[in-house]
């Protein structure tokens, strides 16, 4: 598919000019941390060493002292408070986080994760007639509830209140409940994005801090939150940096046992990144729920030592195993149902439904389809009786909001800007089709249905390695240390132009390139890369010059670290006019 090549703006010179002088840094860096807000000395040393004190008082959130007071008076009054919470890793890590902070000092907290398939996303009826048949009266509920209006007001006529931890956009109304959610019109909090488990840190925060205890005591939960973050695929910025950057160090130093176990029997060692986080450890967690339950995640997340997680763990990568191959196979299915269909392959949109596709892994089959058709994509199967599915979007068109024009064919749904849950009757699929189709087709433009690459700055080899005196240059350790990378703060993404073959260049398994690059004016420099599923450049790198678009990162070998440049793209270079 062919990608537009975007720059993004660049700096004014005075900012770049006063990087390079208070921070010492080349020029292609001083546009980079410009790029990203940073203006000068002290900016940079905010970013590059965020500190834990930068974190927002919990309290600038509406409803957090209501939601701390109404704990305290369930504690004293020795009531059972149950910790409630989506199977996904944003929810089971939230449970984790809540549940483990109260059970140190206080004994009657139980928790529940609801059933994907027999009880869907969110709060449920088994989950209140659960509270209600254990004598719960309080339900802090995580990374759900803001929608459901209803069910909360059922539990309040059984005498359960609910606290709600939630970052998912709120509907016209609001649940009768202790709303903790940035994104509703009445809150102030300076900070929009967290994730919902970021928000349970936040209250446990507030608890923390009305209690007069030490930040330490609740510091060991952030690499809960650090997971969280990378999975939910929210903005690295802000708050979320601190959480990130602070979390990850956790993780990295003093991981709790669950994670510990899931990283051997991935083989993962060494430094861990959020990308690591992203393809090692959240998808095995979401596994859980996907294939079993939940409620394994959450036991995982809990454990205290290896004879309590072994069991577990081997289960939950077992189940991992069988979601990539369901995944993959759907994912074909799916490819070749649009293939065949006239009108599916010409639409702007793509909406598919097979009543025996598995449901915990539709989310990840649209994910799929969108990177190939590039369009915002849902994918729909049956479940009691209701088709029931996922929504991914493209850059720049918002997927809920497009959901909502055709929420009178729904039974309800909920999300984000680029990713959404529906359910909706059978009998409502092909109109619930056309009608999504139509509103995609008047607000999409031509631009949002092709891909881009956002390219931070233009640089040659030199720029990379002048300031090499062994081992690794300089330039990519102070670019190392923008991480964590993520939305928000994506790893810095270069062009370099006229870049020829430098002798060993060859084609792996049939479909990858692995490279070995220089450009003339350097041709002392060689520069390993890798460009996967690129094979077809290999003859026009051998005859002629090429520019390419790439990430630096570290490939290490058998102990042995390295810099690889990760190619995004390609194209042939333009002789000079």
């Amino acid at each position: 598919m062919n990608k537009r090549w975007v720059f993004k703006a660049a700096p004014e010179r005075e900012s770049v000019a006063k990087l390079i002088e208070e921070v010492g840094v080349s020029r292609p860096l001083a546009v980079i941390m410009a790029q990203r807000g940073i203006q000068n000395f002290d900016e940079a040393k905010a970013f590059f060493r965020p500190e834990i004190s930068d974190l927002h008082d919990p309290f600038l959130m509406e409803g957090m002292e209501a939601a701390v007071n109404r704990i305290e008076q369930a504690i004293a009054a020795n009531e059972n408070i149950l910790i409630y919470g989506d199977y996904d890793v944003d929810g089971t890590s939230s449970v984790a986080l809540v549940y483990s902070y109260l059970t140190r000092t206080y004994e009657q907290v139980g928790y529940y994760i609801p059933d994907r398939y027999a009880e869907g996303y969110g709060v449920s009826e088994q989950g209140i007639e659960f509270a209600s048949d254990n004598s719960f009266s309080l339900i802090i509920a995580l990374d759900c509830g803001t929608k459901a209006v209803d069910l909360i007001a059922k539990a309040k006529e059984e005498g359960i209140d609910f606290i709600v931890c939630d970052h998912h956009t709120p509907g016209r109304e609001l649940p009768d409940a202790i709303l903790l959610n940035p994104k509703q019109e009445a809150c102030n909090y300076p900070y929009k994005e967290l994730c919902g488990c970021g928000i349970g840190f936040k209250l446990v925060q507030g608890i923390q801090q009305s209690r007069g205890e030490d930040f330490d005591e609740i510091y060991d939960l952030l690499d809960l939150v650090m997971v969280a973050i990378g999975a939910d695929i929210v903005p690295i910025t802000g708050e979320n940096r601190i959480l990130a950057y602070y979390g990850l160090h956790v993780l990295n130093n003093n991981p709790r046992i669950g994670f510990k176990q899931l990283l051997m029997l991935a083989n993962k060692t060494g430094e861990l990144s959020v990308t690591d986080v992203v393809f090692t450890i959240a998808p095995r967690i979401n596994a859980a729920g996907r294939i079993d339950s939940g409620n394994k995640a959450v036991e995982l997340l809990l454990a205290d030592t290896v004879d309590e997680v072994e069991e577990i763990s081997l289960l939950i990568n077992q189940h991992n195993e069988v979601r990539k191959g369901l995944d993959k196979d759907i994912t074909n299915q799916a490819l070749e149902m649009i293939a065949n269909d006239p009108a599916l392959l010409n639409a702007k949109s793509t909406v598919v439904f097979n009543e025996g596709w598995h449901k915990g892994v539709v989310g990840i089959v649209a994910s799929r389809l969108t990177e190939n058709y590039y369009r915002p994509t849902i994918v729909l199967t049956e479940s009691n009786g209701m088709a029931v599915g996922s929504a991914r979007s493209v850059k720049g068109f918002n997927v809920y909001d497009a959901i909502d024009e055709c929420s009178d064919l729904l039974e309800q749904f909920g999300g984000h800007f680029y990713a959404a849950g529906l359910t909706l009757p059978l009998e409502n699929i092909e109109a619930f089709r056309n009608k999504f189709e139509s509103v995609v087709s008047n607000y999409i433009t031509k631009k949002q249905l092709t891909p881009e690459i956002e390219i931070d700055c233009e640089i040659d080899f030199r720029d990379i390695f002048l300031e090499q005196r062994g081992g690794i240059p300089r330039f990519y350790r102070v670019m190392k240390q923008l991480a964590p990378f993520g939305p928000g703060n994506m790893r810095p993404v270069f062009v370099t132009r006229n870049v020829k073959d430098a002798g060993g260049s060859r084609v792996l398994k049939d479909e990858h390139l692995k490279l070995s690059l220089k450009q003339d004016e350097y041709s002392d420099i060689t520069v390993n890369a890798i460009a996967f599923g690129m094979a077809e450049w290999y003859n026009a790198l051998q005859y002629g010059a090429i520019d390419i678009v790439y990430t630096i990162e570290e490939n290490n070998w058998n102990g042995n670290v390295s810099l690889q440049l990760v190619i995004k793209d390609i194209k042939e270079s333009k002789p000079p006019l």
